[in-house]
């Protein structure tokens, strides 16, 4: 079992940034690919950005190409997702999942609490 912990969310301005962290208990971290999603009132949940095992691999929605990134510390069991240049329409909670590493593609199998990023205008 695999639990995430998010933190860093909170309240920016427009063109303002933030940093995201995930923290997972366990000792499987190093074969978890990692992802955050979000979710905006009234829309369905997108992901955001992933990550491969070894960070080699990271893939982004276009929205958040050349703002967010998305890294990670295997050593610290940690994902952080850095996001730059943040727009009212980042505004959402941000959830960090994990599955294993195993393909490309795949259902992401744990997932945390959720952390609030609001973005003011």
């Amino acid at each position: 079992q695999v639990q995430l912990v998010e933190s860093g969310g909170g309240l920016v301005q427009a063109g303002g940034s933030l940093r995201l962290s995930c923290t997972a208990s366990g000792p499987t971290f190093s074969r978890l690919r990692m992802a955050w999603f979000r979710q905006a009132p009234g829309k369905e949940r997108e992901s955001v950005a992933a990550i491969s095992w070894s960070g080699g691999d990271t893939k982004y929605v276009d929205s958040v190409k050349g703002r967010f990134s998305i890294s990670r510390v295997n050593a610290k069991n940690t994902v952080y997702l850095r996001m730059n240049s943040l727009k009212p329409e980042d505004t959402a909670v941000y959830y960090c999942a994990a599955r294993l590493d195993t393909s490309a593609v795949g259902t992401y199998d744990y997932w945390g609490q959720g952390t609030q990023v609001t973005v003011s205008s």
